[in-house]
């Protein structure tokens, strides 16, 4: 029971971190404990500011298109080789069919804490909610929320998509 709702957290954040690179959903991972709580312990490089406004702009796109209930317009900011755990862009798009089908209206809000770059990639530490109000109900309820959660993220044809963690 832990596991699952450890993964699915993780996978919302990738998702709504996608609802930049945004909103990609609830499952995605196991023991956090690994992850560094300092900018000494963590992994590559700082990324460069160009870099990390590159992001945000794709985040904030991202979140536009989530906050439209856009299902194309938000996988287009994750890559077809998408995977964390055993989640996979076509499990993004699955949960994001389901978190639309009993939402009439979704919103999320992504603070983007870190980014490190190691090697090509872009390790995107966030903190975020997702909210959304219940189709036939009303309503505003919380969806998911996180802390200071891993994304990888990935420059592919020239934008930055949701790569997943690969392991």
């Amino acid at each position: 029971m832990f596991e699952w709702n450890s993964m699915r957290r993780r996978s919302l954040a990738a998702f709504v971190l996608l609802v930049w690179l945004p909103y990609a959903a609830v499952i995605a991972s196991q023991d956090r404990s690994n992850i560094p709580s300092s900018a000494e312990t963590l992994p590559g490089s700082r990324a460069p500011e160009h870099v990390v406004a590159e992001i945000r702009l794709a985040l904030d796109a991202a979140i536009s298109r989530f906050a439209a209930m856009d299902e194309a317009g938000v996988l287009a900011y994750v890559s077809p080789q998408y995977r964390t755990g055993t989640l996979t862009k076509a499990g993004i798009a699955e949960q994001l069919r389901a978190v639309f089908a009993i939402h009439d209206q979704v919103r999320a809000r992504v603070r983007i804490d870190d980014v490190r770059m190691v090697g090509e990639l872009a390790w995107v530490y966030s903190t975020g909610e997702v909210t959304g109000r219940l189709r036939w109900l009303g309503g505003s309820v919380p969806v998911l929320s996180w802390q200071r959660e891993l994304e990888v993220a990935r420059r592919e044809n020239g934008r930055w998509r949701l790569y997943g963690d690969q392991q």
